[in-house]
């Protein structure tokens, strides 16, 4: 199968096949992929929450609009943006490449600087949006790789975001529920057979 096929077999999926479980095998690689998602500088500014626990998940559902998908699917996956992006954290991630690549931290001095100016040079609510954005680009890497596995999913933001902050305590862990996907196989669901709608290459991109 070619990309192209599989963005056109991938869908919003509305109805999940409770019974159909994701391998262990190829839920590890889509949660590596996240892991390996790109980011601004690299910074990495998110958490990735895997739901497993019936529970918590039957109560995320009522803050998610009681969506069945929440509780039906294989798997859910709370994507969470930073709240305590400062220059610790920056740190911490010169020091991580350093030791990666297996060169002085004083080798990054420069980038390490470029670093931190954009990140104290924001304010605290331009921080969060900008961090928000980062976890946008590993929705859309993970939803890319489900399709290329031909595995289901459906990101969400149909939620609660303060209600899911408070069940799964991630004010003090400074992180921010920013958007859900649910991942696994559809069930009956009838938008299966539509026919994707896109408008034309000529109208959405533009050779200058």
């Amino acid at each position: 199968m070619t990309v192209i096929e599989d963005m056109n077999w991938r869908y919003a999926v509305k109805v999940f096949d409770s019974a159909k479980k994701v391998p262990q095998k190829d839920l590890d690689e889509l949660l590596e992929v996240l892991r390996l998602s790109p980011s601004s500088f690299g910074l990495q500014p998110w958490k990735f929450l895997l739901i497993t626990d019936s529970k918590i998940r039957a109560e995320l559902r009522k803050n998610s609009w009681d969506q069945p998908k929440v509780t039906d699917a294989s798997q859910l996956i709370v994507l969470c943006a930073r709240t305590d992006m400062n220059e610790a954290y920056v740190h911490k991630f010169v020091k991580s490449i350093a030791e990666t690549r297996g060169i002085p931290v004083d080798a990054l001095k420069d980038y390490q600087g470029m670093m931190l100016g954009s990140v104290t040079g924001r304010s605290q609510e331009d921080l969060l949006n900008w961090s928000k954005k980062q976890v946008y680009i590993s929705l859309g890497t993970l939803l890319t790789a489900c399709a290329v596995k031909r595995i289901d999913a459906c990101p969400m933001e149909g939620f609660d975001a303060t209600a899911y902050d408070k069940i799964l305590g991630l004010a003090q862990k400074g992180l921010t529920a920013t958007v859900v996907c649910a991942v696994g196989y559809r069930g009956a669901d009838e938008a299966a057979k539509d026919k994707k709608v896109r408008f034309p290459k000529s109208e959405v991109i533009t050779e200058i």
